[in-house]
């Protein structure tokens, strides 16, 4: 039977019903939400100001991060930071048409509507940033997540509002989580490439921006998932020439190259300058009790995005880093075919090599352990916690070159770490008191005792400086005074002395005469000694306190040749006034404390 003029007038009112009734429906909704009928929205505040947490960066002097202190690895980069082709790859692949849209793209989403999505998701770089800020995961549940995509594209509305294109995009990378602890482009750049965004190559931006995807699947620093990441990668670039970003030639190239990365994992005790990160953290802790916020509160070290300039070169952190590792890896063969031979392994006694003595060192050792604690809380007996400590497992050690998975107990694990060399190195500029280096021990993973500030030795010849420069300063000698190169003797009696003090040179020869200069670059000990003699250990004291030793140093004789424990801060920082003229200067490696808007707090 043939429709009917009635029915045909029907299709037609439904028609129109649709095509008006569906805008004015889909408008009635975005108003009802804007009016919080389907539950809250971001204030005003919140959307014109968006929380997030932002890491502290620990910047160089020659402008490199060199460590940051997060909850979420977060350090905003500004739009300018970012490079074209970040940017087009990131449109190309996610919004062709971001600047056509004010938030909601109806072409879009209408397309993929007809589509069901096989044509291209609808969602918006805007909607997709309103997602990330407001909601996170989307509901499984479909009327929740029609509500929660009205609530984005209200929000998208409101951002597009308050913001410019370009500010919505820096926001967006800022957001995004990478994995890895790399949150936010710039430290997304960081972690998979070792560079700042704005000196990602293209390949490299295609690569970020395929992540955008699912950051789990397409992650190229995966096991297993390299070949997926590389096919995502390239799905970017063909879309970059699609979109007339990149040429047919320069796709085509792109897309040949293999998957480069230059991973690093983020973490607090990774990375460059370990030892003076966690120098600066705990002085930040101090320094956040007393340097508040305007309103009173006080600062948050791992989410209020503090900028920390200090004096480091990175350059020098580097190679003084790779310094200390390449001489101690060299040492440290040597040492270990030494101890090899020896009852005692690395201990060594006055009266000789002792097995027993040794093992007194390790007891003593395993007693201050977590794993010995746990057995004496536990209430296991002293003899079968021993046992149980020589029973070999499975455990990864350190090791010159990288970590080492071995089979070992836990007390010849202690025998082994007590074999391991250990040092420290700190680099000052004499005329300012710059620290350009801070090296507080091989590895900060293993070894969390930092041999600049925390620990003590015994100085030796490096304290006879202030023995020449007490002399020169008290008796007015000159450094071309001549001095007999004989063995001096300080007698009972003088200086507190129980008994006669007599050093002999460590080569054990004498003869001749030496001035000062040729004395102190011989490191000559009767020549110290003599010297010792003339003005007695109160003045060499008071020079070294004058110089900002802090430690206690005994007022003895022995201290000429080093018998004081000092730190290697106090040592090279007394030693800037021999390349200064004269003139102490005290070492600094904190200079500007910035918020995140770059005001001057200290």
């Amino acid at each position: 039977m043939a429709p009917t003029d009635t029915d045909f007038r029907t299709y037609v009112k439904y028609f129109w019903i649709l095509v008006f009734g569906a805008p004015l429906a889909l408008v009635l909704a975005l108003l009802l939400t804007w009016a919080g009928l389907f539950g809250e929205l971001p204030s005003t505040e919140e959307i014109a100001n968006p929380k997030s947490f932002l890491a502290t960066e620990i910047l160089s002097a020659d402008g490199k991060q060199i460590g940051t202190f997060f909850m979420e690895n977060r350090v905003h980069a500004d739009y300018s930071e970012l490079p074209p082709h970040l940017i087009n790859a990131l449109i190309a692949t996610e919004d062709e048409r971001y600047h056509d849209h004010a938030g909601i793209d109806f072409r879009s989403l209408g397309r993929a509507v007809a589509t069901l999505g096989t044509g291209g998701g609808g969602s918006t770089i805007t909607q997709q940033l309103a997602k990330q800020m407001h909601h996170g995961e989307g509901s499984s549940n479909i009327f929740s997540r029609v509500i929660q995509k009205l609530k984005e594209w209200v929000i998208s509305l409101q951002l597009e509002s308050r913001y410019s294109k370009e500010e919505i995009i820096a926001m967006y990378f800022n957001q995004f989580d990478f994995l890895y602890q790399g949150v936010g482009i710039h430290n997304a750049a960081n972690v998979y490439f070792g560079k700042l965004p704005s000196e990602l190559k293209v390949e490299e931006a295609a690569m970020l921006v395929g992540m955008f995807k699912n950051p789990w699947s397409y992650n190229p620093a995966k096991s297993g998932r390299q070949d997926v990441a590389l096919a995502r990668r390239n799905t970017v670039l063909r879309q970059m020439e699609r979109n007339d970003f990149l040429t047919e030639e320069e796709a085509d190239s792109l897309v040949a190259l293999p998957l480069v990365l230059s991973f690093q994992r983020q973490g607090h005790d990774q990375g460059l300058a370990p030892y003076l990160r966690e120098y600066i953290r705990s002085y930040m802790k101090e320094w956040i009790t007393e340097h508040p916020k305007p309103d009173g509160t006080r600062y948050n070290l791992y989410t209020d995005g503090l900028k920390i300039y200090t004096t480091i070169d990175s350059r020098m952190q580097r190679m003084a880093e790779e310094a200390v590792e390449r001489h101690l890896t060299n040492l440290q063969g040597v040492f270990f075919q030494q101890i090899a031979k020896r009852k005692a392994g690395p201990f060594y006694f006055q009266g000789g090599d002792s097995y027993e003595e040794g093992q007194k060192i390790i007891a003593r050792a395993m007693r201050q352990t977590p794993r010995f604690r746990h057995y004496r809380d536990s209430g296991w007996a002293d003899e079968r916690i021993v046992k149980e400590f020589k029973k070999p497992r499975d455990m990864k050690v350190f090791a010159w070159g990288g970590d080492r998975d071995t089979v070992l107990s836990p007390w010849d694990s202690i025998q082994y770490y007590k074999s391991i060399y250990q040092a420290g190195l700190l680099s000052v500029e004499p005329q300012t008191g710059f620290i350009k280096a801070w090296v507080g021990g091989i590895d900060f993973r293993h070894f969390k005792y930092d041999a600049v500030k925390q620990g003590r030795r015994q100085v030796g010849s490096t304290f006879k400086p202030f023995v020449y420069a007490a002399a020169i300063a008290d008796k007015k000698y000159s450094p071309c005074m001549q001095v007999p190169n004989i063995q001096t003797c300080i007698e009972a009696g003088q200086f507190g002395l129980t008994e006669p003090w007599c050093p002999s040179n460590s080569d054990d020869e004498y003869g001749g005469v030496l001035t000062l200069k040729q004395a102190i670059a011989g490191s000559v000990n009767t020549v110290t000694t003599y010297l010792m003699k003339q003005i007695g250990p109160r003045p060499v004291i008071q020079m070294a306190k004058a110089l900002g030793v802090t430690s206690d140093i005994p007022e003895v004789p022995s201290i000429a040749l080093g018998t004081v424990d000092l730190s290697i801060f106090e040592l090279a920082g007394a030693y800037t006034a021999f390349g200064n003229q004269g003139l102490y200067t005290v070492p600094i490696v904190m200079f500007r404390i910035e918020d995140k808007n770059g005001v001057i707090l200290d």
